[in-house]
């Protein structure tokens, strides 16, 4: 059959008409285990009964209305997610790239704001990403994401990761402050860690940088607290949010204090649909799911188990696994061989995952996941593994036949 979507996306031959919790029902009637939760989207899994009553009862009142009132809804989640975090002010946006191009943004105007328009760049790391949009493409420096799209936008600085000296002397009087993701997801499941997040809090606060944190992937739980600069026990100045704000539903948000947001005035910076009623509706009734009391132990239970049951895998399977990385459920398998084969092999055993850089497969299961779910999971992991280590010690076999 042709399609006339653009041709963007490899897209697996496979659809989805249903889902229910952690599991999907593909067209056909099979049964998948979800572990890749639509890129640590669907944090509470599918049809999530809050979360459906909330798109169902705030679609029979608004679902648009524009920024050019105030929408109650919206208020209400930014008083909510700053008595959560260390933030002042809340801007919302429909996506994590928009998050992230409002935080850029908001790095460059601070600096304007405080007398130093110079000061525009901003220091990023070897093997991040921030989304798909020229300045997020930029601020990765990815090439193969960057070709074709004419020259780069200026203003990034990138260095190794855990490299303290090297950030240091990629400060100039130009530098406006550090973008870092507290786990580079689709980097590679590659945990920042807590000495050089500290390192950094230090050398932005002596330098008058802004510290900003790239949490599209890892807010809202993912690590197995409410946000991962808590995990690492530092505060951020600006924070991107999105994925798991929704569970599904889109929507992005840039958190910043009072003072990082002071050249934030009207007209700087705006999104028709970002903030709108439904949306919003949707992000109060995740806060209202994860927020409750035991819910983040939970995720930590889960997290524990699945390494712990991971760990064993590879132990199982050298040939197949060299490594497993990450923090709470977000879990990265380092491969032995390529980890689209790992990926085939686990899809056919009918477990979904994510590809990610380093030759990564991820492994991203909605927040509620049971300890049932996370031992078939494991099952499927192992027979998976089986079946790709048996093709390997074939193939010798069989090229000696030939």
């Amino acid at each position: 059959m042709t399609s006339h979507l653009l041709p963007a996306y490899a897209r697996v031959d496979l659809a989805f008409e249903r889902g229910e919790g952690v599991w999907l029902v593909a067209t056909n009637g099979d049964r998948y285990l979800d572990f890749a939760s639509g890129v640590a989207v669907n944090a509470l899994g599918h049809s999530h009964p809050q979360v459906v009553e909330a798109i169902t009862e705030q679609a029979k009142k608004t679902i648009h209305v524009s920024n050019l009132y105030r929408i109650p809804e919206g208020e209400r989640l930014a008083e909510r997610l700053c008595a959560l975090t260390f933030a002042d002010l809340v801007f919302f946006a429909n996506s994590g790239a928009e998050a992230m191009e409002g935080v850029i943004k908001m790095v460059r105007k601070y600096q304007s704001a405080n007398g130093h328009p110079e000061r525009y760049r901003i220091i990023t790391f070897e093997g991040c990403f921030h989304g798909r949009t020229l300045a997020t493409l930029a601020a990765a420096k990815n090439k193969k994401h960057l070709d074709g799209f004419g020259p780069p936008m200026e203003g990034f600085d990138q260095v190794p990761m855990d490299d303290i000296a090297a950030v240091k002397r990629a400060i100039t009087p130009e530098t406006a402050g550090i973008l870092i993701e507290p786990v580079q997801g689709e980097g590679g499941v590659r945990p920042v860690s807590p000495q050089f997040a500290k390192a950094l809090r230090a050398l932005c606060d002596e330098r008058g940088l802004l510290l900003a944190f790239d949490e599209v992937q890892t807010g809202i739980g993912r690590l197995g607290e409410m946000f991962g600069y808590q995990k690492l026990g530092v505060t951020p100045d600006i924070m991107g949010l999105a994925k798991a704000l929704g569970a599904g539903f889109p929507i992005g948000a840039v958190l910043a204090t009072a003072e990082a947001a002071k050249g934030m005035t009207p007209g700087t910076h705006g999104s028709t649909f970002g903030g709108n009623p439904l949306a919003c509706a949707v992000g109060n009734a995740v806060l209202d799911v994860v927020t409750k009391p035991g819910f983040l132990d939970h995720v930590r239970m889960m997290a524990l188990l699945f390494k712990q049951r991971l760990a064993e895998i590879k132990d199982r399977h050298p040939s197949v696994i060299a490594e497993v990385r990450g923090e709470g459920l977000l879990v990265g398998l380092k491969c032995q061989v390529p980890n689209g084969e790992l990926i085939d092999a686990f899809r056919a055993e009918k477990l979904l995952s994510v590809a990610a850089g380093d030759n990564v497969a991820r492994l991203l299961p909605p927040l509620i996941v049971s300890e049932t779910e996370v031992a078939d999971a494991i099952a499927r992991v192992d027979r998976a593994c089986t079946a790709i280590a048996r093709a390997k010690a074939a193939a010798p076999k069989a090229g000696a036949a030939g």
